[in-house]
């Protein structure tokens, strides 16, 4: 038991290629769409019937459930209240050259994105924006962290996620691939007359940079171009993930009325 909770760490998570995946939907999420990850699963019998559904698809894919009391889950858990689940899974990482390999429209591109939280929300709008992959360059945070996990609400199983990659490597080979690369970035163009270009229907690898820094003058030097949000009211800036999510979802409708 001890071994699993030790996931919660990053120097456990690296040494293992494991990680953790707490509470009834993120274990569904992992079941319907990546069971081949899962290598232990964890849960009290009250959680178990309680989610009669993910009990019976747990029991369809083979997966081997071992009952566990509250106080132990517990124990293994990030959270303090896992909500009955808990489950090891085996980390997979698209490479980068299978990204680029498999055509895409839409990228998201994340510069030492450090918060946790931000990052698991970018990935689960790029999920939800209907984007191809997510790439982390830089310093960003471990897409395995459990709070990144929790904050990716099961995307982290429905979009091609890349990892360790160098910022400029991703940007030649972006390029390479017919996409335009635009930085969301304070000292940019409007993004409303880029809209109003049709710039945004383009295929497009949208480049996000630190909470607190933004993007170094290097990075915003290997895109095509930065637009910043317009803010219309007294708010002093908008919150990374917020800002990553308008962006991809103005290009994904884009996009789409070009047909």
């Amino acid at each position: 038991m001890r071994a699993v909770a030790k996931l919660a760490r990053r120097v456990a998570r690296k040494e293992t290629g494991l990680f953790l995946l707490e509470g009834p939907q993120a274990v569904r999420e992992a079941v319907t769409y990546r069971p081949d990850v899962i290598v232990e699963l964890f849960a009290t019998p009250t959680a178990l019937e309680k989610h009669a559904d993910l009990r019976a698809r747990l029991i369809d894919e083979g997966v081997e459930i071992e009952f566990v009391t509250e106080p132990v889950l517990e124990s293994m858990a990030d959270t303090v209240t896992p909500q009955g689940f808990v489950a090891v899974a085996k980390q997979n990482p698209t490479a980068l050259k299978d990204v680029f390999a498999a055509e895409p429209r839409l990228i998201a591109i994340c510069e030492e994105v450090r918060d946790p939280g931000n990052l698991g929300t970018i990935i689960r709008a790029a999920d939800a924006a209907g984007a191809d992959a997510v790439i982390l360059t830089g310093r960003t945070v471990d897409p395995y962290n459990p709070k990144v996990v929790r904050s990716t609400t099961g995307s982290l199983f429905h979009v091609p996620v890349a990892v360790g990659a160098e910022l400029e490597d991703v940007i030649t080979r972006a390029k390479g691939a017919g996409l335009a690369v635009l930085a969301a970035d304070v000292k940019g163009d409007d993004l409303l007359a880029a809209r109003e270009s049709g710039a945004l229907a383009r295929p497009m690898g949208w480049l996000f940079g630190n909470e607190a820094r933004g993007l170094a003058d290097e990075a915003l030097a290997l895109a095509d171009g930065a637009l910043r949000l317009p803010i219309y009211g007294k708010a002093e800036s908008l919150n990374l993930a917020t800002a990553a999510s308008v962006c991809l979802y103005e290009t994904a409708f884009a996009q789409r009325a070009a047909g």
